[in-house]
């Protein structure tokens, strides 16, 4: 695996230290007489959330279903450091998409957790709420006010709890303490340990306010700007939805997780004022096993994630019926909508040879060394292991007489969120090409973050165990590759701050000989990836549009009893690492379940 800073001398135990309270690994074990309120499919943000507060209602039984492992006492799902090194592992589902015009032709691996916590177990941790602008989107295509920011401001805190960092740097001037949450389940810090380039990083904007602004705490509701990261870790360790939601819920009687097991489809159950009941699931642990089946009394709630969720609906007779014909599937809802839509942020990753040897490479170079750094994060939960990827990144938009502008239309939210976010690394990391066995380096990322390229979800087949056909369409149109074009040469003028003089050498490998727009375009498709960000596959519209595939309240359109709370339910990409908007999309979704059967 290319991006892995400890490949050569990580030892993934698979095994878990520690038993779980209330858990079944295997269908078969739950009793016969079982009977669900709500049957909740996949753990990730969304249904780590619900699990949680739908089992806080002690007169309702909540299941929880999870295809992939149990990840308690995995240090790899806990040191912070290492998640980059769980891409490729059994806790991910290992997914490839299909072949990227954008990226001329190339297939990419396209990495989802594959345990409890889904991909917030395996991710990078990025705590960033995203615009004021991403969330009045929201609320204006669904004609829904509940969705916009000021709505949502309770659930932002409700979920967050801001600790100090492992290292315990000071938050002045780094964050903004009043907007934060203090009592949530999840959570969130500034980076652990403090680096070289840290200085550096912040000192450049000084040389360029205007084009890189420093931003005081980029969850303000204004992103634009460079500043600190903030993380989903705390005491040194991930804060993923299954340690923060699922974990300390289990021992409450009326929450059976079950996991190991896939939901192949959910199932028609009956109608109502002429529309069918979707409150069945059917679900197993393998092609060749038995499958199993269950109903709800109130809901089966889809949360399996952006590409998961679509697959699901499709299976299950929900989707465009040209398509579903063709696989021999019984059209039940005819919705061309189901699997279309799908956004995501193309990511590039450039690098730089630096006067320096206290970069991360130090780390993945030297075995001994990095076994003594895990050690110490072993014994005290401190140093460079409780760091993410990054300690600085910023939002940007590209300016306003841009020429892309001519003949295309803003795809952003406005002004407050990004075209193209900045991401920088005191270290070598690529998912596309290996690092080098010896120097030091200094990454810098280019991301798309308003992107106007969409993809799509379809079936390769009627296995439920067989990955669908993932195409993001990355890069695949005018806007994103010049967007991606610009941001790396405006990632080039902020190397050029006075702050990295004596730091930075010279650009490394393709990225050198990158110097025209043709030759950026070409290194951009040539080295381009994702930043795995999938969302927008079931979007919610408004209750009268035709479009889309989910309500404002995510029930899913033209059935009853179904309701989907993941990443797939956005209706665009949020301009921000989108595992906190799932977050609060599930914590307003408990609240209006919770309403809805408390008058009923």
């Amino acid at each position: 695996m290319i991006f892995s800073y400890r490949t050569a001398f990580l030892s993934l135990s698979l095994a878990a230290r520690s038993a779980l309270g209330v858990l079944y690994t295997d269908p078969s074990q739950l009793p016969a007489s079982s009977h669900y309120d709500y049957i909740i499919v996949g753990s990730g943000a969304g249904g780590g959330v619900l699990s949680s507060r739908l089992s806080e209602i002690s007169t309702a039984k909540v299941l929880l279903i999870e295809a992939g492992l149990n990840p308690a006492g995995v240090e790899a799902t806990e040191i912070p450091f290492l998640g980059p090194d769980l891409i490729g592992t059994p806790f991910d589902w290992n997914f490839t998409t299909t072949a990227q015009a954008g990226l001329d032709g190339r297939s990419i691996a396209y990495s989802r957790g594959f345990a409890l916590g889904g991909s917030t177990s395996v991710n990078f941790m990025v705590y960033t709420r995203g615009s004021e602008d991403d969330y009045n989107r929201w609320a204006k295509v669904t004609g829904d006010s509940g969705w916009s920011w000021n709505s949502l401001q309770p659930y932002f805190k409700k979920m967050e709890k801001l600790v100090a960092s492992a290292d315990n740097l000071s938050q002045s001037g780094k964050l903004i303490p009043s907007i934060h949450g203090t009592s949530g389940p999840v959570d969130v810090s500034l980076p652990g340990f403090q680096l070289v380039t840290d200085n550096l990083v912040i000192g450049a904007t000084a040389d360029f306010p205007t084009q890189f602004p420093f931003n005081e705490d980029m969850n303000s509701g204004n992103t634009i700007g460079i500043g600190w990261v903030q993380y989903t870790i705390g005491g040194g360790q991930r804060a993923s939805s299954f340690t923060s939601y699922i974990q300390p819920a289990l021992s409450r009687s009326n929450l059976d997780v079950l996991i190991n097991t896939q939901v192949t489809k959910v199932m028609q159950t009956g109608t109502s004022g002429g529309l069918p009941v979707f409150r069945g699931v059917q679900f197993g642990t393998s092609a060749n096993g038995p499958l199993y089946a269950l109903n709800a009394t109130h809901e089966v709630i889809l949360s399996a994630g952006a590409v998961k969720t679509p697959q699901i609906l499709l299976l299950s007779g929900i989707g465009p019926s040209a398509q579903l014909s063709k696989l021999g599937i019984k059209t039940i809802v005819n919705n061309a909508h189901v699997g279309a839509n799908l956004q995501d942020h193309p990511l590039l990753s450039s690098q730089y040879s630096v006067n320096s040897t206290a970069t991360f490479d130090s780390i993945s170079q030297n075995a001994t060394l990095a076994g003594e750094i895990q050690e110490q994060w072993e014994t005290s939960k401190t140093g460079e292991f409780t760091l993410g990827p990054a300690n600085q990144l910023g939002w940007l938009r590209l300016p306003k007489n841009s020429s892309i502008f001519k003949s295309t239309a803003d795809p952003s939210a406005g002004p407050t969120s990004g075209h193209y976010e900045l991401i920088f690394t005191d270290g070598f990391v690529s998912f596309a090409i290996p690092s080098p066995s010896t120097g030091n380096y200094f990454s810098l990322f280019t991301n798309v973050v308003s992107p106007s390229s969409r993809g799509s979800i379809t079936l390769a087949s009627t296995n439920p165990f067989a990955a669908p056909l993932i195409d993001p369409g990355l890069l695949n149109s005018p806007f994103d590759i010049y967007t991606m074009v610009q941001a790396i040469k405006a990632g080039k003028q902020f190397m050029t701050a006075s702050a990295f003089n004596g730091f930075i050498l010279e650009p490394y490998g393709d990225f050198a000989a990158a110097v025209t727009d043709a030759e950026i375009e070409a290194y951009a498709r040539t080295y381009s990836t994702t930043v795995w960000h999938p969302t927008s596959s079931a979007a919610m519209t408004s209750v009268n549009s035709s479009g889309g595939v989910l309500n404002p309240d995510l029930t899913v359109k033209s059935t009853v009893g179904l309701r989907v709370v993941d990443a797939s339910a956005f209706p665009y990409v949020p301009a921000a690492h989108p595992q906190t908007a799932v977050y609060i999309l599930a914590e307003r979704a408990a609240d209006l379940i919770k309403a809805k059967y408390a008058s009923s």
